[in-house]
């Protein structure tokens, strides 16, 4: 005697139905995709045409260009894991402040007594260790991602503040210190462009080439139905705010190289800076699509603008306002483009 379809198995067909609809659907948004690349590289292009044209002696100088990408390159490691967790549907508000507390923790006088590996393994496990604890009250926990990652924000800071009482930690490790130097660059490329570069390309091999990368946006898109395809969604968000805290364990390392210390204030509004380049690269908030290219984009735009209006001595409230209309046009684009897609 035939039993009757269980409530799961009746709905398991349509999960089918609708993935192989999202498939083809990601089919036909190709070409679409590809005009907003070339739309950022057009904006990123005309940037740089507006810098060359009001500063070009400074911006066009090979160590400002050199500048302009060492300064991406901690701000665009740390969006490249938000980018997953955005895909994924969270949010993780609290990035700036792990990369301030692993800064920190990475540079008491106690790790710096290891040298460099001592420094970027305490940067890459209290990193690794912070996005373990988002991941469980998210994941298990069933917290909300806005609240579980606020209250990380405010826990990371408070103890980096601890940690430092307000003090500047000076690093002391001469190779610590060496490869944030021009001896350290490559063919004229500075060591922090080419981590963050490595970066970059892992992510979007992760993403768009692997299993862990279809499960990510398969839980952004429908979370329920990804589990009824299988997937195990509570493992898969604990692993994305892994990954999260990973980015933030380098690039608070990479910090380091850069300033030569561990401060209580770094990473200060990183996590709106990786949110707005991640949403204007094409990275959907609500989740169920993401680009790296996008992202990264995205970061190269936000930092020039800052380096334009910085050649050009314009105010800081004027940048804040550029960055504030950039932002909402690309969210206006993109619900122009989903509502287009329905």
């Amino acid at each position: 005697m035939t039993q009757p379809a269980t409530a799961a198995q009746k709905q398991a067909p349509t999960s089918d139905a609708k993935s192989v609809g999202d498939q083809g659907s990601s089919r036909r948004l190709g070409l679409p995709w590809d005009v907003r690349t070339l739309s950022l590289l057009g904006v990123l292009a005309a940037l740089v045409a507006v810098g060359g044209i009001t500063a070009p002696d400074e911006f066009l100088a090979t160590s400002n260009l050199q500048l302009v990408l060492t300064q991406a390159s901690v701000i665009g490691v740390v969006t490249v894991g938000m980018t997953f967790v955005i895909t994924s549907g969270g949010i993780d508000l609290s990035v700036g402040a792990m990369v301030a507390l692993a800064s920190v923790w990475a540079t008491t006088v106690a790790t710096q007594e290891f040298g460099f590996a001592g420094i970027l393994f305490t940067a890459v496990i209290v990193g690794v260790g912070c996005g373990l604890v988002n991941g469980l009250l998210i994941a298990y926990g069933r917290m909300v991602p806005f609240i579980a990652t606020l209250a990380m924000l405010a826990s990371a800071r408070g103890l980096a503040l601890q940690i430092t009482d307000g003090s500047t930690q000076v690093v002391s490790v001469d190779s610590v210190l060496d490869l944030g130097g021009r001896d350290a660059y490559v063919l004229g490329i500075p060591p922090l462009v080419l981590i963050f570069g490595a970066v970059t390309v892992i992510g979007w091999l992760l993403l768009n080439r692997t299993t862990f990368g279809r499960r990510t946006i398969a839980v952004g898109g429908n979370a329920e139905a990804a589990r009824l395809a299988g997937i195990d969604v509570r493992r898969q968000r604990l692993y994305l705010y892994l990954l999260s805290g990973l980015c933030c364990g380098i690039a608070a390392f990479m910090l380091i190289v850069l300033a030569g210390s561990g401060q209580n204030t770094n990473g200060n509004l990183y996590e709106l800076d990786a949110i707005a380049a991640a949403i204007i690269g094409g990275t959907l908030l609500s989740g169920g699509r993401g680009t790296i290219i996008g992202s990264v984009l995205g970061v190269l735009i936000f930092t020039t603008i800052t380096n334009i209006f910085a050649l050009n001595n314009l105010e800081t409230a004027v940048q804040q306002i550029a960055k504030g209309a950039i932002i909402v046009a690309a969210v206006l684009v993109q619900r122009r483009s989903l509502h287009g897609d329905t």
